[in-house]
C-alpha cells in the first residue's frame, strides 16, 4: 500500500500484511507528520487519490454578511483614489502606492479546538476572511497557496494528529524569507497576551491568552502593524506588500 505524506510530498511503501483493519495512522519518516489511512475502502481509488479529496484546503467560514469583500472593495478603491490624489498634488509620472495598512482586509487560517466556532465569528465580524482547518493537511493545503499570512492555532487543533506540533514545526523549518511573511498567533489558557519575550523564544508572533478573547480583533490589528512597522523598510527594499 503505498500513501502520500500531504505536509513533505514523500511517498510511503506499507507493508500491507502489517497493517491494521479500518482506520490507522502513521508517522512520515522525513517530517514526522501523522498521516491517517484507511486499508479496507475499496473500489474507491487508491488511498493517494484518497487522501488529496479528503486534505483539501481549508475552507472558509459561511457567514451571513458579506463583510470581507466589502472591505476589501473600499479599501483597494479608497488605495487608488489616495494614490490618484497623490500623483495630481505632486505632478509626478510615477504614481507610488500609500497602502493604509490599518485597513487592509487580511485572510486569517484558523486552527483551533474547541475556542473555534467562537474566534471565527469574532473576526469574520470584524472584516477578516477566515478559514478554518480541521487537520493539519487542510492548514498546510490552504497555506500553499500564499494568500493567506495569518496563522492562528491552539494546543487543542487536532491533539489526535499532533496538529499544534506539527504547525510550530513547519514555521521552525521555514526560510528567513518565508518565516517572515507568516504571523503565527498562539492562542491558549496559560501565557500572556503580547508577551513580546515568550512569543521570541517560542518562534512565535503573537501569544493571545482565552481570557482576552473578547478583544480578540484589536489585539490582532494592532500586533500586525507593529510587526509591518518593524518590517517596513525590508518590505518595501524587497518591493513586498505589508502583511
Amino acid at each position: 500500500m503505498i500513501i502520500r505524506c500531504d505536509n513533505c510530498s514523500v511517498s510511503l511503501q506499507l507493508d500491507e500484511s502489517k497493517i491494521p483493519s479500518g482506520n490507522f495512522t502513521v508517522r512520515c519518516p522525513r517530517c514526522q507528520n501523522m498521516l491517517r489511512a484507511n486499508r479496507d475502502l475499496k473500489g474507491q481509488g487508491s488511498a493517494t487519490v484518497q487522501q488529496l479529496a479528503e486534505n483539501r484546503p481549508a475552507a472558509p467560514v459561511d457567514t451571513q454578511g458579506n463583510s470581507f469583500a466589502e472591505k476589501q472593495s473600499d479599501y483597494e478603491i479608497n488605495n487608488a483614489l489616495k494614490m490618484l490624489l497623490s500623483a495630481l498634488k505632486t505632478g509626478g509620472d510615477k504614481i507610488e502606492s500609500t497602502d493604509d495598512t490599518a485597513q487592509k482586509p487580511r485572510r486569517v487560517l484558523l486552527c483551533l479546538g474547541e475556542k473555534r466556532d467562537e474566534v471565527a465569528q469574532r473576526l469574520s465580524e470584524a472584516g477578516y476572511r477566515v478559514y478554518i482547518a480541521q487537520t493539519p493537511a487542510q492548514a498546510n493545503e490552504r497555506l500553499r497557496e500564499g494568500k493567506t499570512e495569518i496563522v492562528i492555532f491552539s494546543p487543542d487543533f487536532a491533539a489526535e494528529l499532533g496538529g499544534a506540533a506539527i504547525l510550530q514545526q513547519k514555521a521552525n523549518a521555514m526560510y528567513s524569507s518565508e518565516r517572515r511573511r507568516l504571523f503565527l498567533v498562539s492562542l491558549e489558557d496559560e501565557g500572556t497576551t503580547m508577551n513580546a519575550h515568550e512569543a521570541f523564544l517560542r518562534n512565535l508572533n503573537l501569544i493571545i491568552n482565552t481570557a482576552d478573547m473578547p478583544q480578540l480583533p484589536l489585539i490582532l490589528n494592532r500586533a500586525v502593524m507593529d510587526y509591518n512597522d518593524l518590517y517596513h523598510y525590508v518590505n518595501r527594499g524587497l518591493g513586498a506588500e505589508a502583511i
